[in-house]
């Protein structure tokens, strides 16, 4: 059965998230877009349980939350200057960078080996989270191809015991992160969300 813990003493509930994920669980957290599933990336049993609960291929990599800018720079081998301007002027935000991956980070994250998605949310628990433990595998919650969940209770609704702590913070707005690849000096859209692309080129 999950627990849903309400996010009334931030420092109690990231003590028991931590506690969880150091245990190789997944946890279900409230970000500034969506609520999602993380897990620690360098533990295939977790990330692989990610992919399951998501009936999600490994071909479509999970992302990773980080709690400031310097945790993204030590999973990036090398920093496009573009991808640095839009993370000074987006971050914390609604704002996935996909980046050059460094091929000496143990993550578990899929098939691509070469580039990395990365967000810094603008949400003070996965900030706080991310500062404790550092960063995390993290995909929307939900069923790959379905509505993704506004709620801690749709968590565990939907997923039970297999998600054995949701922090809630209440209401997420329910809008994916814009999604851009970073990894050259030209960024691509590849997903639309809350930040729009117009907005992202006035900031280069």
């Amino acid at each position: 059965m999950t627990e849903i813990l309400r996010v009334d003493d931030l420092d109690a509930a990231i003590e028991l998230a931590a506690e969880k994920l150091d245990a190789g669980l997944p946890v279900g957290l409230p970000t500034d877009t969506v609520y999602v599933l993380a897990g620690d990336p360098t533990d295939p049993g977790v990330t692989d349980r990610l992919f399951q609960l998501k009936h999600r291929s490994r071909s479509h990599d999970l992302s990773v939350l980080v709690g400031s800018i310097d945790q993204a720079l030590e999973v990036t081998t090398a920093l496009p200057s573009a991808a640095k301007m839009l993370m000074e002027r987006f971050w914390p935000g609604a704002l996935t960078l996909v980046l050059p991956r460094d091929p000496d980070e143990e993550f578990d994250l899929g098939e691509d080996e070469l580039t990395i998605g990365v967000r810094m949310p603008d949400h003070q628990v996965p900030l706080a989270l991310c500062q404790e433990v550092g960063p995390l595998a993290a995909t929307p919650a939900g069923v790959q191809g379905e509505a993704v969940f506004e709620t801690a209770q749709q968590i565990a609704d939907e997923f039970g015991a297999w998600v054995p702590l949701v922090l809630d913070a209440g209401r997420c707005v329910g809008e994916q992160a814009t999604v851009v690849d970073a990894t050259g000096e030209e960024p691509r859209l590849l997903r639309a969300g809350p930040i729009s692309w117009a907005a992202i080129e006035g900031a280069l």
